[in-house]
């Protein structure tokens, strides 16, 4: 039987992600893709992040310029790339692929943190990507190329999803990096509770509506191709609006510590 080559389709994606399910491979050149549905998952709550002291000086100092959606390419590129911890990637050339269609069409998302190089040319050192829709955020994969690089991406990203009104930050499994800035893990029965919540319009929920089996298999059944698209960009967006009010605007980061630092 010949392997699958094409990429996945983008709404089968999107609805895989609103069942709890996501996709992997065993390696970086297998056709084939996997899906699955872990027993525990890991979440990192948002109002839950850990802001570290050195990681508050860091984002402070301003050590990184730090960007939403301006080189999704280039970091889906060094996430799959080989690491000194790991076999191979599961972030196959298909899935890779798949996902940059599904960037193209404004359902996943990068935010990157940049360094002075030689010649004033900047450097990509870090950064993360993942899908977004509704007030989800799932995060997929993260790297670092100096220290604190993926840590600073992270807690743009949690600012930026807090700002954006997101409920819900998926890390799909836990590891010490990620509890050390606050993820937890809970049963995959606890995250689709929480994940259908998330789905329910938020004036919905206000006038007493619940979440249940219908709302759930009604939101997968949508139209996922216009459905959350603007989450974290406008989020993101809307930080940098608010750290300019704030008079802030030549140093963002240290607008980003004082908020997480108010809510942590």
């Amino acid at each position: 039987m010949k392997s699958d080559t094409s990429i996945i389709p983008p709404e089968l994606l999107l609805q895989a992600y609103r069942a709890g399910i996501f996709p992997m491979s065993d390696s970086r050149d297998d056709p084939d893709v996997y899906w699955v549905e872990p027993r525990m998952r890991a979440i990192l709550p948002l109002e839950g992040f850990h802001l570290s002291r050195s990681l508050a000086r860091t984002l402070r100092r301003g050590r990184f310029r730090v960007t939403c959606n301006e080189a999704f390419d280039a970091v889906i590129d060094a996430c799959a790339a080989p690491r000194l911890d790991a076999e191979d990637s599961w972030i196959s050339h298909r899935i890779a692929a798949s996902y940059r269609e599904l960037h193209r069409q404004g359902h996943a998302h990068s935010i990157e943190t940049w360094q002075d190089g030689p010649g004033g040319t900047e450097i990509l050192v870090g950064g993360l990507y993942g899908v977004g829709f509704d007030r989800v955020f799932c995060g997929e994969s993260m790297f670092s190329r100096t220290s604190d690089a993926s840590k600073v991406a992270l807690a743009w990203l949690v600012a930026a999803l807090r700002r954006a009104g997101a409920e819900l930050l998926d890390c799909q499994f836990t590891t010490p990096h990620l509890a050390s800035l606050g993820a937890v893990e809970i049963t995959q029965a606890r995250y689709l509770d929480l994940l259908k919540r998330a789905l329910i319009p938020a004036a919905r929920r206000q006038a007493g509506g619940e979440p249940s089996a219908a709302a759930g298999a009604a939101a997968a059944g949508a139209d996922v191709t216009a459905a959350g698209a603007g989450g974290l960009p406008a989020g993101f967006a809307a930080l940098l609006v608010d750290a300019a009010a704030a008079g802030l605007s030549s140093s963002p980061g240290n607008f980003i510590a004082q908020s997480l630092t108010h809510t942590s």
